[in-house]
Formats: C-alpha cells, sequence, structure tokens
C-alpha cells in the first residue's frame, strides 16, 4: 500500500459528499444540497471511517426531517440504479451510501421494521446493508428472519448475500448480534446451493465464524451440504475450503480429513534452516523434505514463535503447500521476510523457533535467532 494512502478520505471525500447531495436534489427540490454539503465537510476530515458514517446520516436526518414514512418516499428517488445485476462476484457498491443504512436505523428501528426492511433491501442493492440489518435483527428478530426466508430467493444477488452476510456471528466492523448460531441455518442451507460466488463466499465466511465457537456445527452441516449434491462440486469443494481455513490451520482433524488430508499419514518432515541468523527487516530462509507413500495428499503449513514485548511467545500458522508426494517425496523452500515496518505485529529480538506440520500434524523444529534492525 502506497505510504499516505487513506481509505476513509477514498471513501468518504468532497466528491462524494458532492454526488450524494446531488441525487437528493434531483428528488426533493427542498433539499439544500450546498447546504448539506458544506455541513458535513464541516467536521468530515477529523473522524475515522465509521464515524464519517454516523455524521453523514445524522446530516442526513436534520436537512430531511420527520418519521422514517415522511422521509422514505425522498430516499426511493434519490437511489442511483441498482448494482449490475449481470455481475455475480466483487461489486460492493459505493460506500458512500452507507449512510442510507445507518439514517434509515436511526428512523426506523424503534418503530418502523416493515418499512425499513423494505429501504434496507433497496439499499443493499447500491451498498451491502450487513451492518444496518444487525441493529434490526437484534430488535425485531422474529421480523427480520421471516424476511429473510423471502429474500434468500430475491433476484438481486445482493439481497441473497445479506441473508447470509447480515447473521454472520462475527461479522467485522458490524454490531453483535443476539442470535443463536442455529437460527441462520435453514437459510444458509438455501444459500449454499446459489450461482454467484459473492453469496457462496458469505455463506462460507459466515460458517468460518461459526467454527470459532462450534467447529462440529460446521463439519456437520458441509457433510449434509455434499450428499444433498445442490451446489456444483467444485464450488462446494471451494466454499469448504474457505469455510474451514481457520480449523486448517488450527490442525482440526475432522477438517482436514474433509479436504482429503489425513492427519496420521505416514509421512516424515525434516526441517531445515538456511540463514539461522537474521536481523529485523531481514529475511530468514529454511527448507523442508517430506517422505512417504507415493500419492500421499499433504497439506503443509509452517507455524512461527514470536517474542512479544511482554516476554511471552506467540504463534502464526502460515500456509505454504497443498500437493501429493511424488517418488521422491516433496522438496520445499521458503523465504519469510520479517518486515520492521508492520503496523500491526511488533517484531522483538530474541530466539524464535519455526516449526513445519503435515495435514495438522506438527512434525519438526527449528531455532533461529533474530537481531535488532
Amino acid at each position: 500500500m502506497a505510504s499516505g494512502f487513506s481509505l476513509k478520505d477514498q471513501l468518504f471525500n468532497v466528491e462524494k459528499v458532492r454526488y450524494l447531495a446531488g441525487l437528493f436534489s434531483a428528488a426533493d427540490a427542498g433539499f439544500d444540497g450546498d447546504a448539506f454539503e458544506a455541513r458535513v465537510m464541516s467536521r468530515l476530515s477529523d473522524l475515522e471511517l465509521k464515524e464519517r458514517i454516523t455524521w453523514i446520516a445524522q446530516v442526513m436526518g436534520d436537512v430531511v426531517p420527520g418519521d422514517l414514512p415522511e422521509v422514505a418516499p425522498v430516499l426511493m428517488a434519490a437511489l442511483p440504479p441498482p448494482l449490475d445485476p449481470d455481475l455475480t462476484d466483487d461489486d460492493f457498491g459505493d460506500f458512500i451510501f452507507a449512510p442510507l443504512g445507518e439514517w434509515v436505523v436511526q428512523r426506523g428501528v424503534a418503530a418502523h421494521p416493515d418499512l425499513s426492511l423494505d429501504l434496507i433491501a433497496a439499499l443493499t442493492q447500491r451498498f451491502s446493508m450487513e451492518w444496518a440489518i444487525r441493529p434490526f435483527l437484534n430488535r425485531w428478530p422474529q421480523e427480520v428472519l421471516a424476511r429473510m426466508e423471502s429474500w434468500a430467493d430475491h433476484d438481486s444477488y445482493h439481497v441473497r448475500r445479506l441473508v447470509s452476510e447480515g447473521t454472520r456471528p462475527r461479522l467485522p466492523w458490524g454490531q453483535a448480534v443476539s442470535l443463536a448460531l442455529e437460527e441462520p441455518l435453514p437459510l444458509l442451507d438455501r444459500l449454499h446451493c446459489d450461482p454467484t460466488r459473492y453469496v457462496t463466499r458469505s455463506v462460507a465466511n459466515h460458517l468460518n465464524d461459526i467454527t470459532k465457537k462450534n467447529p462440529d456445527l460446521v463439519i456437520d452441516r458441509l457433510t449434509r451440504w455434499h450428499a444433498q449434491g445442490r451446489q456444483r462440486p467444485e464450488e462446494l469443494r471451494w466454499m469448504t475450503s474457505h469455510a474451514l481455513r481457520g480449523l486448517i490451520k488450527a490442525g482440526h482433524p475432522d477438517a482436514m480429513a474433509m479436504l482429503g488430508y489425513d492427519p496420521q499419514a505416514p509421512v516424515t518432515a525434516r526441517l531445515e534452516m538456511t540463514t539461522p541468523v537474521a536481523r529485523i527487516g531481514e529475511a530468514v530462509t529454511f527448507a523442508c523434505h517430506l517422505s512417504g507413500p507415493e500419492g500421499t495428499p499433504v497439506l503443509v503449513d509452517y507455524r512461527m514463535h514470536f517474542l512479544r514485548p511482554s516476554g511471552a511467545v506467540s504463534v502464526k500458522v502460515f500456509k505454504w503447500k497443498q500437493a501429493r508426494l511424488g517418488a521422491g517425496g516433496l522438496a520445499l523452500t521458503k523465504r519469510h521476510r520479517l518486515k520492521a515496518d508492520a503496523t500491526t505485529f511488533q517484531l522483538m529480538p530474541g530466539a524464535h523457533r519455526i516449526e513445519v506440520m503435515v495435514n495438522g500434524t506438527l512434525h519438526d523444529g527449528v531455532d533461529f535467532d533474530l537481531g535488532p534492525a
């Protein structure tokens, strides 16, 4: 990422605010677009991304006063055409419409669930409303789940995706929901055979969230879907791998078996360190040779033990290779850069360790010394 890049400024800036103001000015002759823009921009640069969403929604509510039934016609008239219905993935929409979802929450969550859900269904076809739907799930859970029963068959894949994404147990940036893990599963039963990757990726991410608390629930569901054969085999295989990625990193034996990897396979792995001494900012290089019966499927990961500023040790797992053993086994090499400028993980000098895992089973480990930058 380029130095100085600001996601919040890319998504919410004067051009985006002016665009939103123009839509509402065209829909409502009484809407003062210049005043709206000026007030939003008076504070926008001081706010973080989520704060900008809330602030724009607040200003919109002040400029267009009234209860939700009064403002809903203006909101609907201001919306641009829906996102391209012929696409099947990677069409999240324009972030500038996120405040409109927040506006609907502010005006509708207390007393207007049905109208709010109508608006959210329209809005999510311009920008995903997975954050806006969650306050309604907490306030009106049965009403929202009932609406989602019809949304699961909606013509727009954006609305269908909202059923899965909006009910995720661990949605990034999203408000927590009080649903039991099992409650959305009947909806996922229908969505898992969706023809669009945008929807099936959400279903897989939803299942991955569930694995953090109940791995068996996910493995049982995936087993059922494989037996039903309602999704294309290659897509279901991709979904299974994506849904189980957290369990695979943890070496969960049932998840490994579901992907075709035997944790007890008669495989040996020997790890060798090429650079036993390195400095922060440099890279370490290591190699691994695997041997075992020819044709054995292997999923090879490596995990690194890092010193933390407190003196404790944390372990991170990294993907390495998926393959089948050849007649001479399998030889792998890896170069791992130890970044000095990482913003989320501070490296500390001292003794470190690398270990190799094959099909979730720990096989061998080597130590190296990390010096200061």
